[in-house]
């Protein structure tokens, strides 16, 4: 396995906000069962603490709307009807904050404009990887088969090399993260788990 070079390297955290992370959260029974059976949340701290010292690129990617979701359609469909109608990700308020676990640290990076699905949609996370030199993304967080999986396939085709972490990530429903994982994650991405990135690091 070719180790990583921390100076090229990003690890991309998608979404660790307390909707998701925390007991209470809009989202967070959702993908709790997910989260649990993966270990997700104590897998990704152990991780970004190894990646972190070994100098690797740590990104913060959190979701967040005015009130009142004026930034997108008036008639939201699908995954973001779910988010308008349960009035997550409003920002200023608890549920859009990056949990305490994964709260980012001086020297980290928080990408600041996501208001889709895409990481790279509606924020400038490519000139900050191009401007860094980052080649390999790593990428982490929620929902498997929705935000990482879109964020994914966009660095693929923008000639990232990219990594999926599989035990960093939850969906709503176990056979959606395994279906995303099994299918959909090895035509645009390399999935390995966060002790086999750590294995790579300098």
């Amino acid at each position: 396995m070719t180790t990583l070079e921390p100076a090229t390297t990003a690890l991309l955290l998608i979404e660790f906000q307390n909707e998701f992370v925390s007991e209470g959260g809009v989202l967070h029974e959702a993908v709790r069962p997910v989260m649990e059976a993966t270990g997700m949340l104590d897998n990704t701290r152990a991780l970004v603490a190894s990646a972190r010292e070994a100098g690797v690129t740590i990104v913060h990617a959190p979701i967040s709307f005015a009130p009142g979701y004026h930034e997108i359609t008036r008639h939201p469909y699908g995954i973001l009807k779910g988010v308008v109608d349960g009035n997550a990700f409003v920002k200023g308020t608890w549920g859009a904050e990056i949990a305490d676990a994964l709260a980012p640290q001086p020297g980290d990076i928080v990408v600041e404009g996501k208001r889709g699905l895409d990481t790279f949609a509606s924020t400038n996370l490519d000139f900050i990887l191009r401007s860094k030199g980052i080649t390999t993304l790593v990428i982490a967080g929620f929902l498997t088969n929705c935000c990482v999986e879109s964020t994914m396939r966009t660095g693929y085709e923008n000639g990232y090399q990219v990594v999926t972490l599989t035990d960093c990530m939850a969906a709503a429903s176990k056979e959606e993260h395994e279906n995303a994982i099994a299918y959909d994650f090895p035509m645009f991405s390399t999935p390995q788990t966060s002790a086999e990135i750590a294995a790579r690091l300098p």
